[in-house]
């Protein structure tokens, strides 16, 4: 393994170990989604795939942690992937405010992506937001190491707007992920920003039951770096939180 690869993984297990305490809160959801408009290289854009995706979120006295996992049957065959995401807040460690403007708190931010046959590390800075009608907003920006690519550099946006309309309760909530280019291999700059739009039909069977169905919109340019191969995708989604 290449020096630049253990620092990576030094950071995830470092950001994870200090992470590591009873969660202050969690939740842990189960999503199906299904659409026709998916991408893949050699296979055109006008693909069927189905999703299940399981998602766990905690926030913790150290920082937060993101994973889920994804497995997906498409025309293009079936695939697994995952990604592992802690952070470790600078302001809990050092027992310091690090609040400016929007800004309230800053964390070192690692990222483990992982498929099939490949890895990805991802090391950084990340800021927690304070925005106006959001629930959380996040900025991330990672430098992305792995054997495929020369490294590359990646910024990760994430926020959820929950809101209502005559009593119903709705989520719109995002990720955006832009990465550079890389000329050897040929690696298109990418840019993929995925966002859902959810009721919560759930508070109908009880106020605790939260079972959300709507539509995941992607829109993903260079997809997987390969140039031109975009796509713009709208799925069915329905979601359960436990």
């Amino acid at each position: 393994m290449k020096l630049k690869q253990i620092v990576a993984l030094g950071a995830l297990a470092s950001a994870a170990a200090f992470t590591q305490a009873a969660p202050i809160w969690q939740d842990f959801s189960l999503t199906g989604l299904y659409g026709e408009n998916y991408a893949y290289p050699f296979q055109g854009e006008d693909n069927h795939q189905t999703t299940i995706t399981a998602e766990y979120a905690a926030g913790l006295k150290y920082g937060d942690f993101f994973a889920f996992a994804d497995r997906s049957h498409t025309d293009a065959g079936n695939e697994t992937y995952f990604e592992v995401s802690p952070r470790l807040s600078l302001g809990a460690v050092t027992g310091q405010k690090l609040e400016v403007g929007p800004i309230k708190d800053v964390l070192i931010s690692t990222t483990w992506e992982g498929g099939s046959n490949f890895n990805n590390y991802l090391y950084g800075i990340g800021f927690a937001l304070d925005i106006p009608y959001t629930s959380y907003a996040n900025i991330n920006f990672y430098k992305a190491v792995n054997d495929n690519t020369k490294d590359d550099y990646q910024m990760t946006i994430t926020y959820a707007v929950p809101f209502k309309i005559g009593g119903e309760e709705f989520l719109a909530d995002a990720f955006l992920d832009w990465s550079t280019a890389e000329d050897e291999p040929n690696h298109a700059s990418e840019l993929n920003w995925t966002s859902q739009y959810k009721w919560n039909v759930g508070k109908h069977i009880s106020p605790e039951t939260k079972l959300y169905v709507g539509v995941e919109h992607s829109v993903w340019h260079n997809k997987y770096g390969f140039k031109d191969l975009d796509q713009h995708d709208v799925s069915a989604l329905v979601k359960y939180h436990f």
